[in-house]
């Protein structure tokens, strides 16, 4: 049987790009505010077959390269950063599936995907190891938590990892969300990325196949394996810079069209005021050199990810790298631009209805998902001794 196939293309994506833009925007400092569950806004960008873009196109995908993807991600990410988060989420969890799951699993998972056009849920934080698996009766049994659970609310589908007994090892699994035994709870709030659903979810006493483990206990790793890791670091980039862009753009429409100069200027237009026009300067070179360094980081990642089972582990490695540089650029880009913008807009940009804040909070939020400063000993050691990262759940 033919597998499902997707009425959409890139093409059609990027046509309809800049009206899922506006409709984001028209809403995302009030729905920030406000937190909870953005159903709505998630049917648009299902609506449009965003949550097929990098299912390949043998299982009837979009067959969207990453950096293809991520380019559309940090696209919305400059209006919306919590539902660029979510799509982004999505495509990781479809990673997993893709660079893990045996052909039968793709074939079925994908080929799901598309027919039903679902969200997935990201329930594999492997930073948490509260979550066991205990052999029982031919399959496995879930019993404890995960936290940071981006995109549960509202899936058809979750990708976890959990903890093997009696071996210790990781494993990897798609469940149903709504199989029974697993619990969702409402207890996201933070003060960024307030619409990302990234809540804890409990599991008491849940079946679990082995038919439905991705990655195994006594597995055996692979660079390629290793590649979803090097993934969901260059999404974060693409992210942080999406912040980063989205922060300086409402900035500049904010001083041309509403900014006052200081009255020691001595000019008539904030436009005009030569300390604006440095600051700017600034944080345009730093928007720039981000840029530049999340491409290169996107092409590497792309090369990687074609060459499959025949990645070599240097090639891996010199993925994780550039990741790792460009993750530097973008994650003090998005903070400091976020913290600039208030500089060059004055004291009137802080009105709460202007929502100017988010882009800091939301920054200030994600970036803290894993520390910097362990990706900048990884360019320190490149840079020092020519070693490239070594492969990580979170490199």
């Amino acid at each position: 049987m033919s597998p499902p196939t997707s009425n959409w293309t890139l093409e059609t994506i990027h046509a309809a790009l800049p009206a899922i833009e506006q409709e984001l925007a028209r809403t995302a400092a009030e729905r920030d505010k406000a937190g909870g569950h953005a159903a709505e806004q998630k049917e648009l960008l299902r609506q449009h077959g965003l949550l097929l873009l990098v299912v390949p196109k043998e299982y009837g995908g979009i067959g969207a390269s990453w950096s293809e993807t991520l380019s559309i991600v940090r696209r919305i990410a400059r209006v919306d950063s919590a539902m660029a988060h979510l799509l982004a989420f999505q495509t990781l969890q479809l990673s997993g599936v893709i660079s893990y799951g045996s052909d039968q699993q793709r074939k079925l998972y994908l080929g799901e995907t598309v027919a039903l056009n679902h969200w997935w849920g990201n329930s594999a934080n492997p930073a948490d190891p509260r979550l066991i698996a205990t052999e029982q009766d031919g399959g496995l049994v879930l019993q404890g938590i995960k936290g940071f659970c981006s995109g549960t609310l509202g899936s058809h589908r979750l990708l976890t990892t959990a903890i093997h007994q009696p071996s210790g090892k990781l494993l990897i699994a798609v469940l149903p969300t709504a199989r029974e035994g697993i619990s969702i709870h409402d207890d996201w709030d933070p003060i960024g990325q307030r619409q990302t659903d990234s809540t804890s979810v409990s599991y008491e006493q849940v079946r679990l196949e082995w038919s439905e483990v991705l990655h195994r206990p006594d597995g055996v790793s692979t660079p390629f394996l290793t590649m979803r890791g090097v993934v969901a670091q260059l999404i974060l980039v693409n992210l942080y810079l999406g912040m980063a862009e989205g922060a300086f753009e409402q900035a500049r429409d904010y001083t041309l069209n509403q900014g006052r100069p200081w009255f020691a200027s001595g000019v008539q237009r904030a436009a005009d005021d030569p300390y604006v026009i440095h600051r700017y300067a600034e944080m345009h070179l730093k928007l720039r050199v981000a840029r530049a360094l999340t491409d290169e980081a996107g092409a590497e990642v792309d090369q990687a990810w074609r060459s499959g089972r025949e990645l070599t582990a240097e090639q891996r490695g010199r993925a994780a790298l550039a990741v790792a540089e460009a993750k530097i650029l973008a994650h003090r880009a998005a903070l400091s631009v976020g913290e600039d913008v208030f500089d060059v807009c004055g004291a009137r940009a802080t009105k709460a209805e202007l929502g100017l804040d988010r882009f800091w909070r939301n920054a200030r939020t994600h970036t803290l998902h894993d520390p910097i400063d362990y990706k900048l000993r990884d360019v320190g050691r490149y840079a020092l001794e020519h070693l490239l990262p070594e492969p990580t759940l979170y490199s």
